[in-house]
């Protein structure tokens, strides 16, 4: 959905975030029925001043097109998602989970 730019992972470099950017996820809705998943993003770097609406805009179509088909949940999630990336994402704190399988430094 993106290049993977402003994308972190627990391999970035620890100056990759800085005390003036925010952290944000976004969240994105998909439906089949009776199953619905609610997941979210990677974790995104926004500069100072940045807005984070631009970056969510393709979360937000997904749920848009394949979020309301589940019920109930669909119909209750969808709009939620899409609130959330319009206004900018979610904002994390700056410490990102480690997988198990990653060597501790």
């Amino acid at each position: 959905m993106h290049d993977g730019s402003d994308l972190l992972t627990p391999e970035s470099p620890p100056n990759a975030t800085r005390a003036s950017s925010r952290l944000v996820v976004y969240e994105y809705c998909i439906s089949l029925a009776f199953i619905t998943l609610r997941r979210t993003s990677g974790v995104y770097r926004l500069r100072p001043g940045e807005s984070g609406r631009l970056k969510g805009l393709p979360y937000t179509l997904l749920s848009l097109v394949l979020g309301w088909w589940g019920i109930p949940w669909g119909i209750l999630y969808t709009p939620l998602v899409v609130l959330t990336n319009l206004s900018g994402g979610r904002e994390v704190d700056g410490s990102l989970p480690r997988s198990p399988d990653m060597p501790s430094r």
